[in-house]
Parts: structure tokens; C-alpha cells; sequence
């Protein structure tokens, strides 16, 4: 049979995911069921490592829809419904607006959903309970990483991800923080030059004409930052940096953890806690 569609694998995994080999094994999953399908032609692999089924900010999403709208693609192929998202409603726009807008074929292997197929009455009422729940799976995991969090803040482990400046994580323990000796010089730097009458601009113009990297070069450096925001080669010391570091109460040891967080699962941004 002569190929009549032009199928996009997609595959997405959380950061959390358990499985190591998650979007390899959606990969393959994918590739062997087009291989009993001479109709499909694979054209393109699409993967997001790392982000949640909640975010529709996707990399590799975003580049699937550009195919489609361009007409490259007509068939979209997914291990789950759950790998196209955990938002009941996006998904549902997906599979009764935008996908049969651009008349492309939806393909979920191991939920047995594929749009060609004419749906009875019950498989109607199943799809969307399928991503109802697998919103819910998100909200309930939301949930227990607070809890877990929260747990963890009360105890005195550090939970961020990247460490403050001119401390750094110790290697054999993750909630542990430790002295970077270099960059708790500069610090010692910082406030011995305020001390001494210089205002934080004149701080950050004497640290950048001596090369220092700033907090933000240094975690770039580390491989523990990126940013969008950044104009510059290399991001350089300003006078707010200055004052970030002369107001942070972790430079005497007391750390400071949980004072901001997400209104909810759903939504991004970040809002001060109000205790």
C-alpha cells in the first residue's frame, strides 16, 4: 500500500519520570507500529526531555504544530494521551479543533485511539475521561513534591537546585550546602570594600575590570544556569548584584528557603508565601 500519510512520532517525558529510557522507549514503540503500517510514512521524531505534561511551552511541540500548520505533517503518533499533555482541556482542543482543523490523523498506541477510526458512543465518553485523569495524576503529584519539600525546608536540607553565590552543593550530599572558597573570597571582598566607602556600583565596575565572573557567569560556567534575558557574551557584575549579595541573609549562614512558590500546578510564575 502506497504511503498516504506523513506521520510526526512524538514523545515527551518529565524530569520526574521514573523510567531512565522513557522517550527511547516511546521512540521505538512508536517506530515498531509503523513498521505493521505501510500507510504511515515516519517522517520526523519529536522530543521534549524534561518537561511537564502541564506546560505546552514545548520545544519540540512547537516545531511539530509549525509542521503541520505548513502541511508537512498529517499524522501525529504518541505512545499515550498522556504524552501530549496532562491538561484535559489543551488536550481536548488538540483532538476536536486544532488537529482536525489541519485534517491530521491522531494516533495514541496503548490507549487505542486513533482519530480515522469512527468513535461509538462509549469510546466518546472514555477519551476525555482518560485526560481528565491524567490532569488529576499531575495535580496529586504537584501535591506530594510540596509536601516532600516542605518536609525537607523544615529540616534544614537546602532543596534549590542551584546553590546560592559563594556557597556550592556537597558532592556526596545534594541538601547539603558547602563553602565555594573562590567565590566566598569575593564576597568577603564585597563587604570589606562597602565597609571601606564604595558605593555597589563601584564595586561592580572594580570586580568587572579585574575579570571576576559574576554570580550568573558562575553559574553558567558550572553548567547550572541559563537565561534568555541575557544580552551580553558574558554576563557581567552590576550594582544590584552587589546588593543581593550585601542583603542575603545566607552570606552570616542562616538559611532561607520557601519564600516564594507557584499559585498552582497549572499556573507559572511565582508568588510571595504568606504565612
Amino acid at each position: 500500500m502506497r504511503s498516504v500519510y506523513t506521520a510526526a512520532a512524538y514523545a515527551r517525558a518529565s524530569k520526574d519520570d521514573p523510567d531512565s529510557g522513557a522517550i527511547e522507549n516511546q521512540i521505538g514503540m512508536i517506530r515498531g507500529f509503523t513498521k505493521s503500517h505501510p500507510e504511515i510514512r515516519l517522517v520526523c521524531e519529536r522530543e521534549d526531555n524534561g518537561f511537564s505534561g502541564i506546560n505546552f511551552s514545548r520545544p519540540s511541540f512547537a516545531k511539530m504544530m509549525k509542521d503541520i500548520e505548513a502541511g508537512n505533517i498529517n499524522c501525529v503518533i504518541v505512545k499515550d494521551l498522556s504524552r501530549l499533555g496532562r491538561n484535559y482541556i489543551e488536550v481536548g482542543k488538540l483532538i476536536k479543533v486544532i488537529f482536525p482543523r489541519y485534517n491530521v490523523r491522531l494516533i495514541a498506541i496503548n490507549d487505542h485511539f486513533d482519530s480515522l477510526t469512527p468513535q461509538n458512543s462509549t469510546e466518546r465518553i472514555i477519551v476525555p475521561f482518560k485526560n481528565l485523569i491524567n490532569e488529576q495524576y499531575l495535580k496529586d503529584f504537584s501535591v506530594k513534591i510540596r509536601s516532600t519539600l516542605s518536609v525537607k525546608r523544615n529540616s534544614g536540607e537546602f532543596v534549590s537546585s542551584i546553590a546560592p553565590y559563594g556557597y556550592m552543593r556537597d558532592e556526596n550530599d545534594k541538601h547539603r550546602l558547602v563553602i565555594d572558597e573562590h567565590a566566598a573570597g569575593v564576597v568577603r571582598d564585597i563587604f570589606r570594600w562597602k565597609i571601606g566607602g564604595l558605593s555597589q556600583q563601584k564595586i561592580a565596575e572594580k570586580l568587572n575590570n579585574t575579570g571576576e565572573p559574576s554570580p550568573a557567569e558562575h553559574k553558567r560556567r558550572d553548567g547550572n544556569f541559563y537565561t534568555a534575558f541575557q544580552k551580553n557574551a558574558q554576563a557581567l557584575w552590576s550594582a544590584a548584584a552587589i546588593g543581593r549579595i550585601l542583603r542575603n541573609p545566607m552570606v552570616i549562614g542562616t538559611l532561607v528557603q520557601g519564600r516564594r512558590t507557584t499559585p498552582n500546578y497549572k499556573a507559572g510564575g511565582q508568588l510571595p508565601i504568606t504565612r
